[in-house]
């Protein structure tokens, strides 16, 4: 072929490779510039926002900076992807310290907000309440003056005790309430033995007037009875626990002073019950008094007691006015009379009633000349039956 002959087939060839017509247009390839340049940005976007929904879904490093830190915009983003909350600001001071609390609020913002920790979180306020009370100090032990320390023997009317005569001690029980009575009592010839109720008004002025008048005092001490009686405030129970007993006791103990014992006003019931009994028996051997049991019961620990304590005691051997008239308590007084000579003394106990009053103003004046020496109740014990 000659070179004229391929001059004329090479632009033929030419023709077919150029590109088409609209490509080589300039706004064409600008536009697919743009597209290409588009197509490659939203690839970008897709790979970095994962499935989130792209860059809207995710706050900006400035706004992660600020919830981390309590900012303003923490509260506006949690819709969508709460950020860790600190358990401090989503809890009441008081709970943050309660485990079970923090971990109710941990990993849930959204719940922490709506449901704070609740108050059954914290111990419930019965459970202090039902722990057991502090057990109470123990008494101290016994420990009674002895000899002449011991005030009984202090608060003692002093009293001759001639050898070989029978001695007769008159106590007198329920002093104090009725005043007018308890004064014409006191004003007799004595020495009588005057046992006072702790709740009687005016106390100790009345006690006070009545040893003025030669009269030795005691405590008159309240007790529960076996019958249907009333044994007056802050009578001694045996439902009431120890510690309550041993205040009880003591505060009647306190209601005046100068006596130099107690007996008991009723308290079949109480008196027959030893562990109820022990304790007050234990205060008074304490203060270094003496125990004159009344024997309201042939059941009584009382005596028994004393004995074992190794305290001052003695018992009642007549009642002189359970019938109330002034024959009825002449008549005891003779019985008096009888157990003062059989065993060298005797103990009685009667109340300021109008017969009894009557009964002893005439019948003190001529005891001593049948041979027989009032003494206050300290004597009998002092010369028969001292502990202590």
């Amino acid at each position: 072929m000659d070179v004229v002959t391929m001059a004329r087939k090479a632009p033929s060839k030419a023709r077919k490779s150029p590109l088409p017509p609209f490509l080589s247009n300039p706004f064409v390839l600008a536009l697919a510039a743009v597209a290409a340049v588009f197509a490659l940005a939203m690839g970008v976007a897709t790979l970095t926002g994962g499935g989130s929904g792209g860059e809207a879904g995710k706050p900006a490093p400035v706004q992660q900076a600020a919830q981390q830190q309590g900012g303003p915009q923490a509260g506006g983003q949690q819709a969508v992807q709460p950020p860790p909350v600190p358990p401090a600001k989503l809890e009441p001071p008081a709970a943050t310290s309660q485990p079970t609390a923090q971990a109710s609020t941990e990993g849930t913002g959204q719940a922490a907000v709506e449901k704070p920790a609740q108050a059954e979180s914290r111990p419930p306020a019965t459970t202090v309440a039902m722990l057991p009370p502090p057990a109470p100090p123990a008494q101290p032990p016994v420990q009674a003056p002895s000899g002449n320390a011991a005030l009984w023997r202090k608060n003692a009317l002093p009293a001759e005790v001639p050898q070989g005569k029978p001695i007769i001690a008159i106590v007198i029980d329920d002093m104090g309430l009725d005043r007018k009575r308890s004064t014409r009592m006191a004003g007799l010839r004595g020495p009588l033995t005057l046992s006072w109720l702790p709740y009687a008004r005016d106390l100790q002025v009345q006690a006070r007037a009545a040893r003025a008048n030669g009269h030795e005092l005691m405590l008159h001490m309240p007790m529960e009875p076996s019958v249907k009686a009333d044994p007056g405030p802050n009578a001694l129970l045996v439902s009431l626990d120890r510690g309550e007993i041993v205040k009880r006791a003591r505060a009647a103990l306190d209601s005046f002073d100068g006596y130099v014992g107690v007996n008991n006003h009723m308290g079949s019931r109480f008196t027959a019950d030893r562990a109820a009994l022990a304790p007050v028996l234990d205060e008074l051997h304490r203060r270094g008094l003496l125990w004159l049991d009344s024997r309201t019961t042939p059941n009584s620990a009382g005596i028994g007691l004393a004995r074992e304590m190794k305290m001052p005691w003695v018992g009642r051997d007549i009642f002189l006015d359970n019938e109330e008239t002034v024959a009825a308590v002449k008549a005891q007084l003779a019985k008096t009379e009888q157990v003062a000579k059989r065993q060298g003394y005797a103990v009685a106990i009667g109340h300021p009633h109008d017969a009894t009053i009557d009964a002893l103003a005439s019948w003190l004046p001529e005891v001593q000349k049948r041979g027989f020496v009032l003494v206050p109740v300290s004597a009998v014990v002092r010369t028969h039956h001292a502990g202590g």
